[in-house]
């Protein structure tokens, strides 16, 4: 019963951000979206410091964003965003906020703690946290730097400030937590990046400054812990491959690895050789694609490079590197093209391609 009860509130608040969604593109006043919108195979990058999320086609020019940019620390943008999804036709995002003393734009920082679900037309559906509030509270996050979509219509949610790993139904509620009942000192996480549900019911969370990823059970244990054997050094994300390996974003050693199940490194491609490479890039995604090629959100290094498994770089969007300060000198903002610049990109997914990621389910069939 309590089963069924659960399935019909869930199905309620899919019917309640479907009619939402309706009305908001319904009244939107703004430009119409773009006939080459959500197409497969292009490219949606969280572009970090410009405070928005972009999608572009595969040559760099942008065809949907939202946000308003690196000068505007609004409700109305999404401020130092680090992640994004495409859930059919809505975009789900996460925004993180800003640190003191990181950009000169808000050297005091700017709070956004708010994971949504945004409509083509640039309308909130659904959001989980407030804006410019902190805090662990109902309805309350800290740092929120990653955030999935379920088969069950439900949202996975990294919570780093608050040290946990969350899912959330389309009430609000939370129905399930890392750490919950367990208290094992050594089992508690420490800025954690990431979270991905596997096919096996359990999730995989990039336990970013215990430098490793672990996999975990719904009742709160850890089965497995993927270290690179020991060699990794703040882990930001982390995948399950189709092969069964798991894929880290080593980017305390500015590295893409690929691990078996053994924890034995099998590939990995490092971002910080080129001549013109800042010393530390921090790396903070690496996706493998369908076709065996690895997508990589380069972040100091202001770009986003496509791999191919042989280790060659057949796509870069961003400007090309230019070296400099902690985030490089090279960052730049045009709303036409990527190839104008991007600040310090989080993320990056090419559209209808989750190999590698929690594959979503669309509430409108319109996947």
């Amino acid at each position: 019963m309590r089963a069924f009860q659960g399935a019909l509130r869930c199905l309620a608040g899919v019917a309640a951000i479907s009619a939402f969604a309706l009305a908001a593109d319904s009244f939107a006043t703004g430009p119409a979206v773009s006939a080459e919108f959500n197409k497969p195979g292009h490219i949606l990058i969280a572009d970090q410091f410009n405070n928005r999320v972009i999608e572009a086609e595969k040559d760099g020019t942008i065809v949907w964003s939202f946000g308003l940019g690196p000068n505007d620390f609004s409700e109305n943008s999404i401020i130092g965003t680090n992640d994004a999804q495409r859930v059919g036709r809505f975009t789900l995002m996460a925004g993180t906020g800003t640190p003191p003393g990181v950009i000169p734009q808000a050297p005091n920082g700017a709070v956004d703690n708010r994971v949504v679900l945004v409509s083509p037309t640039g309308k909130i559906v659904w959001q989980y946290g407030q804006f410019g509030q902190t805090g662990s509270g109902p309805d309350l996050l800290n740092t929120p730097v990653q955030c999935t979509w379920l088969p069950n219509f439900h949202v996975l949610i990294t919570d780093q400030a608050n040290n946990r790993i969350i899912e959330v139904n389309l009430n609000k509620e939370i129905v399930w937590q890392y750490p919950g009942t367990n208290t094992n000192p050594a089992d508690q996480l420490n800025n954690p990046n990431s979270a991905e549900l596997l096919d096996n019911g359990h999730i995989l969370i990039s336990d970013e400054n215990n430098s490793r990823a672990i996999e975990v059970t719904r009742d709160d244990q850890i089965l497995k812990t993927f270290t690179a054997g020991g060699t990794v050094n703040i882990v930001a994300f982390s995948s399950r491959l189709p092969n069964g390996d798991t894929l880290l974003t080593d980017s305390g050693n500015s590295r893409a690895v690929e691990v078996d199940s053994d924890d034995k490194v099998v590939w990995q491609f490092a971002t910080n050789t080129a001549h013109s490479s800042v010393p530390a890039p921090l790396p903070t995604r690496a996706v493998r694609l369908r076709n065996g090629d690895t997508l990589i959100s380069d972040q100091f290094n202001n770009r986003v490079i496509r791999v191919s498994p042989a280790g060659q770089i057949v796509a870069s969007y961003g400007l090309p590197l230019a070296g400099g300060g902690p985030i490089g000198n090279n960052v730049g903002y045009d709303v036409h093209t990527t190839q104008n610049g991007l600040y310090s990109p989080y993320d990056a997914k090419i559209v209808g391609d989750y190999t590698g990621l929690t594959a979503p389910i669309d509430f409108d069939g319109d996947e």
